[in-house]
């Protein structure tokens, strides 16, 4: 069904792609008719987009007094609707904290999920599971708060092995007072609440405190905490100094996208996050940046006052100016690290690319490379590509290589190399044409049939192939080859068809397919080209002539290139070479003259 846009309007707003009165894409814009015009355009759409573009029965819009507004009720109703194309990261229903059982004369610490703190006893919420038992395991150190259930704790009779590990002062046999116990409890709130350096001026106060009153044995159990705080801060401490900030960066492969978030408190890294999206409509990093920043605050984490960013973001001030008015705090975002956060920095964005490795499948990057190619050479179908390269040194041992490739990866199996007759050999456009001539033959099988040649070649090569296939019951394969660039720099090639030359993005994948390609058909082509001139070196007139091993039989046709070439050398010609005394060249000679 054709979506009339005419009556899109050119305001901020928030637009709503349907297909048969499903929602399938939510997003917002600064100019409505610009952004919506621009999915029905006639440039190059990556498949995704060109899918939605397929999908979309009719669209309705919402305006807006801003962008700001816009953005606010984008991520409101993507929320609501969670529409297959949209970026959608997973929100957990509830969110990992700290907590300290207060109905307890001797309370514990305990990771506990909520959906918000209910009292002062809740800390956090923490990014991760896993930096929550971090974090327990710090308090435990330092302030040796029990972590055990009530019931074991009810019925201990004498220390566990958390005693035995100074991670627990043993309240459960009264080897600490309650007062002190207290005490503690309050230290370990303190120093989850505040920065280490507020806990450390707290307890040199108590050491004083309790050294005015004569208390020795309080003042050294103070000392050996602050002790254990210290070196714990020592070995945990990322920066020199004590800052609040969350990192994000974004990656995106092969119509995969990978998020992933740094959390730092205090100069240390407190919690770690990634997201992998498959299915989602791929628009822009801006974009992408909004959805994950937005959603990691959802339900009103701690958000600091620095924010930092893997790429440099046109819509920063919009992002932050969303987040003041829906969260109430005031945050500033910036794409430069400083020197100190840096390696942090770095780690953050190589964990965007590793999320995408490390579930992507090989099948994966060659389908959506196949994909690509396909929208990009404007083939209807595209599931067998064959590529071919020529090998030969000055002239000899010629060889034709042909690697096979489907939407899969390569097809080793399929692979193949042709000999060249030495009239042909150093002819490359000759020695295309007659390796094609040859496979041809084979092409009765349908199973091999490719939808797509690629030559390593100029535009001759690709003519006189052009030419032998419109002349041949093969018309329907399209044929293209890539001309190496200047220098043989790579990403500098060109793309060629016989309606010239066609413009590939060089960071694509269909672009890195087309090399991989090419390449893996030269590598072919050399071993095939190498074991020819082996062959050719075991298997020669030359092991008939006494006095001439191996050794010199390889000296001589390295040097000379062929038997045709030896045979017209002299006596005194061969008898120069290094390895050749007056015997064995006057044998040489006298075995290919007489």
């Amino acid at each position: 069904m054709a979506v009339n846009l005419k009556r899109v309007p050119t305001t901020p707003g928030v637009y709503k792609f349907f297909c048969k009165k499903e929602i399938i894409y939510i997003g917002k814009a600064k100019n409505l008719k610009k952004r919506v015009s621009s999915y029905f355009g006639s440039s190059f759409k990556d498949r995704k987009t060109s899918q939605i573009k397929f999908l979309t029965d009719h669209i309705e819009t919402f305006t807006t007094k801003n962008e700001v507004e816009a953005l606010l009720l984008e991520q409101t109703l993507i929320k609501e609707n969670k529409p297959k194309f949209n970026i959608l990261l997973r929100d957990d229903k509830t969110y990992p904290y700290i907590y300290f059982s207060a109905n307890h004369d001797y309370p514990g610490i305990y990771l506990k999920r909520t959906r918000k703190a209910v009292d002062s006893n809740y800390f956090g919420p923490f990014v991760s599971s896993g930096a929550v038992k971090k974090s327990i395991k710090e308090i435990q150190k330092i302030f040796k708060v029990r972590n055990c259930n009530d019931s074991t704790f009810a019925n201990r009779t004498r220390p566990c092995i958390e005693y035995q590990m100074k991670r627990c002062s043993a309240p459960c046999i009264n080897k600490v007072s309650k007062t002190d116990y207290f005490e503690d409890i309050q230290s370990a709130k303190s120093y989850l609440s505040s920065s280490d350096t507020q806990t450390i001026n707290r307890l040199n106060k108590d050491i004083k405190r309790a050294a005015d009153n004569l208390d020795y044995e309080k003042a050294a159990e103070i000392r050996d905490k602050l002790k254990r705080l210290s070196l714990l801060r020592e070995e945990q401490s990322v920066v020199t100094k004590a800052i609040d900030l969350d990192i994000f960066a974004v990656a995106h492969k092969h119509a995969y996208i990978g998020i992933s978030i740094i959390v730092v408190r205090n100069g240390k890294i407190r919690g770690t996050k990634t997201h992998l999206i498959k299915q989602a409509l791929f628009s822009s990093k801006e974009e992408i940046y909004q959805t994950a920043i937005l959603s990691f605050y959802e339900n009103q984490m701690n958000i600091p006052k620095k924010i930092l960013c893997a790429h440099i973001l046109d819509s920063k001030e919009l992002i932050t100016e969303v987040i003041k008015k829906k969260f109430n705090k005031s945050t500033r975002i910036t794409q430069s690290p400083t020197k100190t956060i840096r390696p942090i920095y770095n780690l953050c964005k190589l964990n965007a690319i590793q999320v995408i490795e490390n579930h992507m499948s090989k099948s994966d990057k060659y389908n959506f490379a196949f994909n690509q190619l396909k929208s990009m050479i404007g083939v209807n179908s595209l599931n067998l590509i064959e590529t071919y390269d020529v090998s030969h040194i000055s002239g000899t041992h010629a060889v034709t290589s042909c690697v096979v490739f489907n939407s899969n990866g390569p097809i080793k199996n399929a692979y193949r190399s042709f000999n060249i007759p030495s009239d042909l050999a150093g002819n490359d456009v000759g020695s295309l044409k007659h390796t094609l001539e040859r496979r041809m033959k084979r092409y009765g099988d349908e199973n091999i049939i490719p939808d797509l040649i690629l030559i390593d070649g100029g535009k001759n090569q690709l003519n006189v192939i052009e030419n032998l296939f419109s002349n041949s019951n093969y018309k329907n394969i399209n044929v293209i080859s890539i001309v190496k660039g200047k220098g043989r720099v790579k990403a500098t090639e060109t793309i060629l068809s016989k309606s010239g030359i066609l413009e590939i993005d060089n960071k694509s994948s269909a672009y890195l397919l087309l090399q991989e390609m090419r390449d893996e058909a030269h590598r072919f082509a050399i071993k095939a080209q190498r074991k020819k001139k082996n062959k050719t070196i075991k298997y020669s007139e030359l092991d008939e002539i006494r006095g001439v091993g191996e050794k010199t039989k390889k000296i001589l046709l390295k040097e000379f290139k062929s038997l045709k070439k030896i045979k017209s050398l002299s006596i005194q010609e061969l008898k120069a070479i290094k390895c050749i005394n007056q015997k064995t060249a006057v044998s040489i000679y006298n075995t290919f003259n007489n």
